[in-house]
């Protein structure tokens, strides 16, 4: 076989081995889950790290940069993975984080901490949504799901184990090295990515939508700053806080009317229109969001409330973890058996909503065992939905969008975790100003500052039996309120996985549209060549 037909299978054909894409996907793994490490690993270090470089003040803003850099740079990653290739962009993008690592660790105030982790932030956005579509070029869609479960498990055991091992480094070593322990992962994830992984790279011309890219960034940043700020930092009707809610909106209109106007989108609106990716990306959004209710506030259940320390609080998380892993594995496996997947979303969701409603009963007098059976079911739902709706959305459009549509569905899912940790933590905060004053003796109540005690949890131990007894009952309160928000964002999601059209799985890769024919050949290294 010669001609055009012969390029199409070369390109779209070579599948490798099983052995082969399991080297690759552990490449991918480790970088995945050294992002997603970074999100929870930092939190346990935070009081140490003020005590040494100072700034208090400034303390949240070590998390929140991080989390803004990786959610307004994600669409831009996918973006560029389209146009350049997704290898090198992964492996430009953990540079990125590394480099940032070790900026960090070696940073001398908090402001240079944050500016770093700022920076390392951006090469976070591009590990998950570039690793996503990584996979999606390796294997077909009916077999992706085996594999995507995998990445879902990542993703709990990230969560569960950032705040244990960040405690136990800084407990042992410095909590810089919370930050240097990601140079050798980081080392052997590149060789292990520059030897394994082998894509066809399509050349193309190309231009690069900077100004909706800047666009894009302003937006999200204005609206998580609004969400971030607003309640706690500055009141809600502040000059400051208005200024960005009114921003946001008028930022993401420039953005749309510059995508609709620009050779080559960063978002192009006609994707946007894609049911599967519409309804795929509302629910992963609501999904995220139900999901950091407990990944965030679980922790601090067993901690004020029950008066766990906060490795142990990390460890009884498990069952979560858990869960989550043997429902996503399963789910995968089940998927590339049968080729359907919309039921999973749509049992996952209700499951967590019902789940969220019954963790609004939980107090000091719940037995662990109850409480862990219900965070196990908690993540048995959760596992069922993620990464079952990437791989749907990448079932649905072209593979030359492959990385815009992941990286546009993802970035609904971290604005979904975002959003979800500024609005639980500003409900979390408003019910303990509430609750405080009518549990805590009123000559206690001025040694009680809510934001600290969400932020620092071991800050209530040195304070007298009447105000940790008051301070246990307002925050059982305030998480139950926090729980009560999260069950119908849920209950949201579950309507919109309702509308999810279940489009048959295809069993081979995508071949290459008659404009890419010609364009690239692979060559035995790996190595795109221009075809003759």
């Amino acid at each position: 076989m010669s001609g055009p037909q012969a390029l199409q299978n070369q390109g779209a054909e070579s599948e490798l081995s099983h052995a082969q894409i399991l080297a690759a996907f552990s490449g991918l793994l480790l970088g995945m889950l050294l992002g997603a490490l970074d999100q929870t690993i930092v939190a346990t270090a935070l009081p140490t790290i003020v005590g040494e470089l100072g700034g208090l003040s400034q303390l949240s803003w070590v998390i929140t940069a991080y989390l803004l850099a990786s959610t307004a740079s994600i669409p831009l990653w996918g973006k560029l993975g389209d146009l350049y290739g997704r290898k090198r962009l992964f492996q430009l993008s953990l540079a990125v984080f590394l480099a940032g690592s070790a900026l960090s660790g070696i940073a001398g105030s908090i402001g240079q901490l944050i500016a770093f982790r700022a920076f390392q932030g951006l090469g976070a956005g591009g590990l998950f949504t570039l690793a996503m579509a990584i996979v999606g070029d390796l294997v077909s869609p009916r077999e992706r799901g085996r594999y995507q479960g995998y990445i879902q498990a990542m993703f709990a055991l990230a969560s569960v184990a950032g705040p244990i091992v960040g405690g136990s480094i800084v407990d042992h070593l410095s909590w810089r090295w919370i930050f240097y322990v990601n140079l050798p992962i980081g080392a052997l994830a590149l060789g292990v990515i520059g030897v394994a992984l082998r894509l066809p790279v399509q050349r193309r011309e190309h231009t690069i939508d900077y100004l909706g890219a800047a666009l894009l960034a302003a937006a999200v940043v204005c609206l998580l700053l609004a969400l971030v700020w607003g309640g706690s930092l500055y009141p809600w009707s502040s000059p400051q806080i208005v200024s960005l809610a009114t921003a946001a909106p008028l930022l993401a209109v420039a953005f749309v009317l510059q995508e609709r106007r620009s050779p080559e989108p960063v978002l192009p609106m006609p994707l946007l229109r894609n049911p599967v990716l519409a309804i795929s990306s509302a629910t992963l959004f609501c999904s995220t969001c139900a999901f950091f209710a407990a990944i965030v506030f679980l922790p601090l259940y067993f901690q004020l409330v029950r008066g766990n320390t906060a490795t142990n609080s990390g460890l009884l998380l498990l069952p979560m973890m858990l869960g989550i892993t043997t429902s996503a594995t399963a789910s995968g496996r089940i998927i590339s058996w049968t080729g359907r997947y919309k039921a999973f979303p749509v049992a996952g969701l209700g499951v967590m909503c019902a789940t969220l409603f019954l963790f609004t009963r939980m107090d000091a007098a719940m037995a662990p065992l109850i409480a862990g059976l219900l965070m196990a079911l908690f993540g048995v739902g959760f596992g069922m939905v993620g990464e079952v709706l990437i791989q749907a959305v990448q079932n649905a459009v072209d593979q030359r969008e492959l990385g815009t549509a992941t990286g546009a569905a993802n970035l609904f899912r971290a604005l979904g975790g975002s959003v979800g940790v500024a609005v639980y933590g500003s409900i979390f905060t408003g019910q303990l100003r509430a609750w405080l004053p009518r549990l805590v003796p009123p000559e206690l109540l001025g040694r009680l500052n809510p934001s600290s005690l969400q932020a620092s949890p071991a800050a209530i131990h040195g304070l007298p039996q009447a105000a940790r007894e008051g301070v246990t009952l307002a925050v059982a309160h305030g998480l139950s309120t926090v729980f009560l928000a999260a069950a119908p964002i849920a209950a949201l999601g579950f309507l919109c996985a309702l509308f999810l059209q279940e489009r048959p799985l295809r069993q081979r890769m995508q071949p290459a549209t008659d404009q890419d024919v010609g364009k690239r050949v692979v060559t035995p290294a790996g190595e795109p060549t221009r075809a003759s």
